[in-house]
């Protein structure tokens, strides 16, 4: 249930963020940096975590770390914000569907690692979709594709911090808040601010920022304890199906035939690589041959 709620509520994020869409994405992000440094501290404080995060302090290659964790989850946060306030979720959605196979692929370009076959001929398709939109629609998916790039990044240089999300997620808002905050105050200052600017409804939204971004991690990150890495794997398609749905029906977005064709690509290259790694877990698992796959 955990995990069902974590991704339902990332899948409906466009929903908060189209709340708000009359407030420029920096300024939203800024919040969004803001309100969750003040809502983790609290649960740092409630799970007496902090000796951890004074300790990941004292440590610089995870502050090294954290800080490059840091700038790739900001720039991906402001890149969704201004996907949904700019009309573009459908993008978004195909980013995230496209981030497993982005991931597939920066372990091969970065680390060295081996693709299986069909690893391959998912990339392919996944990579003939984004072609295809880009040749007949005029332009490049770049919302979806630097969204793809940027959270495969932040979770490849991620996994190489010895930190759990809390804390992790905690020292990355730290980090980021005092540009967020100066940012914020001089938007004050000049009276250009959304924040106690008069408006009641600006006032109640942009402060729940911290809450939709550290609640569905600490559901997810209680999911990843209990379930398997295959059911959260397929858990995943949850958010960008949302998303799409969000974005064709809801908020009118134009889905064309070239989009169609687009995502079709995008989603059989997803469908091959999900039986690709069930079928390699469970050949792992029970110690299988399986005739042609590699």
């Amino acid at each position: 249930m955990y995990g069902l709620a974590a991704y339902l509520v990332w899948g409906f994020f466009p929903l908060y963020f189209k709340a708000v869409q009359h407030v420029p994405p920096l300024e939203v992000v800024s919040h969004r940096i803001v309100w969750s440094m003040l809502f983790l501290a609290l649960l740092v404080t409630g799970t007496r975590r902090w000796r951890e995060i004074g300790a990941a302090f004292r440590t610089p290659k995870t502050i090294l770390t954290l800080s490059g964790t840091t700038l790739l989850i900001a720039a991906n946060w402001l890149i969704f914000i201004f996907a949904v306030e700019k009309g573009e979720v459908l993008q978004s959605s195909l980013g995230y569907f496209m981030n497993p196979l982005v991931n597939v692929f920066l372990g091969f370009a970065l680390l060295g690692e081996r693709l299986r076959r069909w690893q391959t001929v998912s990339l392919v398709l996944a990579a003939s979709g984004v072609l295809i939109m880009s040749l007949r629609v005029g332009q490049i998916p770049w919302i979806a594709l630097l969204l793809a790039v940027t959270f495969g990044l932040y979770g490849l240089l991620r996994k190489t911090a010895v930190v759990d999300s809390l804390v992790g997620l905690s020292i990355e808002t730290f980090l980021a808040a005092p540009a967020a905050l100066a940012f914020l105050c001089w938007l004050g200052m000049a009276g250009k601010g959304a924040f106690l600017a008069g408006s009641l409804h600006d006032d109640l939204i942009l402060p729940l920022a911290g809450v939709v971004t550290a609640v569905p991690l600490l559901w997810f990150t209680a999911a990843a304890r209990r379930l398997r890495l295959a059911t959260m794997g397929f858990l995943q398609y949850i958010t960008p199906s949302i998303q799409f749905i969000l974005a064709v029906w809801a908020f009118g977005e134009k889905f064309t035939p070239t989009h169609l064709i687009a995502f079709s690509c995008i989603w059989g290259g997803l469908a091959l690589y999900s039986w690709s790694a069930l079928v390699s877990s469970r050949r792992i698992a029970g110690n299988e041959t399986i005739p042609g796959l590699k």
